[in-house]
């Protein structure tokens, strides 16, 4: 019961996604869970459909696509936007591709059955279209945890902006042993992760939008 209660209070966002150190927080206002509708994917190529634990989101962000963009794929720089995100390390140099892989941490907080600690995500790029889309997977392991994520994200010009769009699915034995309440973390983790994207995004100044 004591791996149940301690996987619950986690969330793994891998691509990424969110934070773990969201979990003891409300859900902030500016992201949007969407109605029901068809998997997102990127080259065909989607979510687990096999998990159980699984969430998306979806924003407008008033910036250039090529702003968010950078923002998104310069993973290194994630800790600069994202305050849950204490540290990051591209496992390979050149550009933000298929086969890019990185390594990065997220807290998490101290709560009633575990001390303050951290988890450790290592995220692969599965498939990639620039300015379109990204599909990323990998493992995140922590102290009595080990989760299995795979992550989508959709970009696409619309009026007053770029329409973001993420969806996640988490497998693991600890996750899959209280699915309601790991799918509701989870939906914390990826409204976050856009309410930090857009506010990042829209603060860069710029001339053309």
């Amino acid at each position: 019961m004591a791996r149940t209660r301690t996987a619950a209070r986690f969330t793994v966002p891998l691509v990424a996604a969110a934070t773990l150190a969201t979990i003891t927080a409300t859900a902030p206002a500016g992201a949007t869970t969407p109605r029901p509708s068809p998997s997102l994917t990127c080259q065909g190529k989607g979510v687990d459909a096999k998990a159980e634990v699984r969430a998306r989101a979806e924003t407008v962000i008033d910036a250039p696509l090529s702003t968010i963009w950078k923002l998104q794929t310069d993973v290194e720089r994630w800790p600069s936007w994202q305050a849950h995100v204490t540290e990051v390390d591209r496992l390979g140099h050149g550009p933000f591709r298929p086969g890019s892989a990185f390594r990065w941490t997220t807290p998490i907080p101290p709560n009633p059955v575990t001390p303050a600690t951290s988890l450790d995500i290592t995220s692969t790029v599965q498939q990639l279209k620039r300015g379109s889309c990204i599909r990323w997977t990998g493992p995140a392991v922590g102290e009595g945890l080990h989760i299995d994520g795979v992550h989508v994200w959709s970009f696409e010009k619309v009026r007053g902006g770029v329409l973001v769009r993420t969806e996640e699915t988490h497998t693991g034995e600890q996750v899959d042993a209280n699915v309601p309440f790991a799918t509701g973390i989870l939906q914390q983790g990826l409204d976050a992760w856009l309410v930090d994207l857009k506010a990042a995004a829209e603060a860069r100044p710029c001339l053309h939008r």
